[in-house]
């Protein structure tokens, strides 16, 4: 009896669309469990049975043919239904079960987030969770990361967000650096001071904004800060401030312990009548690409989340 020539490659095609959203063998091997050499092989076959090219590969990258792309945008889609359809039905089975990648701000993660899966995980013992902590923004599909959590004021419009909290940055520095350096009284005395600032987020351009109260209408200033340290975390930059280093803005969920306003406290504010513009958002979203529909394990660790988070960082 002749074999159906269609069903033998079925896998290989997913293989070909998990590798053109990586473009990794390494991480394609990784998301389906295989080695890398399989994966390879897998498209070869696969090649092989088409009869023409349908990846490019060198030793620094992997791209697709034209020939491999037409049949990843044809295919892709129905793949992601499959998908869709079969977490569907397995979340019928009963309690909530599988793998959920998340990737999240270093500090957040550890401060924040950390806790609240130690009990979500012994709520959920079937759920698996794959925890990356980065400060840098990642490509969720491409990546194959289930959440990504973020701050942010304007949540991508591709993706599904869930609000989990608000969130507030604040400018701070030591009592020692001000009593080195004097208490700024105005955003425009911070272009004589040293600045403390994000790496990739911050040029040193800041936009401060006082918002109107009573007789004073509201004042919009920009300063150009010189910075001693640019770091992409947040940790390093609080430790930085508690060195007595310069004038810094950290977000809420990372304030050292005694931050501030509170006795003995090593950090205080600085401007607090001002509000440092565009580097932060004021909300703790949890961010996923547009998908019909979202896995149980998923929905139930952004409601715990949101139910760990409620009370923000305060």
């Amino acid at each position: 009896m002749p074999t159906d020539p269609v069903a033998p490659p079925l896998a290989d095609l997913h293989l070909l669309t998990i590798l053109a959203a990586t473009r990794s063998f390494t991480e394609t091997a990784r998301r389906l469990g295989i080695s890398k050499a399989s994966a390879s092989m897998r498209i070869t076959e696969l090649e092989r049975a088409a009869g023409l090219l349908l990846v490019r590969r060198t030793t620094r990258s992997v791209s697709l043919t034209e020939a491999g792309q037409q049949l990843v945008d044809e295919l892709g889609p129905a793949f992601s239904r499959i998908e869709g359809s079969y977490s569907a039905a397995r979340d019928l089975a009963g309690e909530p079960r599988g793998r959920v990648r998340i990737t999240a701000p270093v500090a957040l993660g550890r401060q924040h987030l950390a806790p609240a899966l130690c009990s979500f995980l012994k709520a959920f013992p079937a759920i698996q969770v794959e925890l990356d902590l980065t400060d840098r923004f990642v490509n969720l599909a491409g990546e194959g990361f289930d959440l990504a959590i973020r701050h942010t004021s304007n949540p991508p419009e591709t993706h599904v967000a869930w609000v989990l909290c608000e969130t507030r940055s604040v400018l701070l520095a030591s009592r020692d650096y001000l009593a080195r350096r004097g208490v700024p009284a105005h955003p425009s005395e911070l272009a004589k001071h040293d600045g403390l600032l994000y790496l990739g987020a911050q040029s040193g351009n800041w936009t401060f904004l006082r918002p109107a109260a009573k007789k004073k209408p509201a004042e919009r200033v920009g300063v150009t800060l010189t910075g001693t340290l640019r770091a992409n975390n947040s940790e390093v930059l609080a430790g930085a401030l508690q060195a007595g280093l310069g004038i810094g803005l950290l977000p809420d969920f990372s304030l050292p312990a005694g931050a501030p306003d509170q006795p003995g406290a090593e950090l205080v504010p600085v401007l607090p009548e001002w509000q440092v513009q565009g580097f932060f958002g004021d909300r703790i979203y949890a961010l996923r690409p547009w998908s019909a529909q979202v896995p149980r394990a998923v929905q139930c660790l952004v409601e715990h989340l949101r139910a760990s988070l409620a009370g923000g960082f305060a």
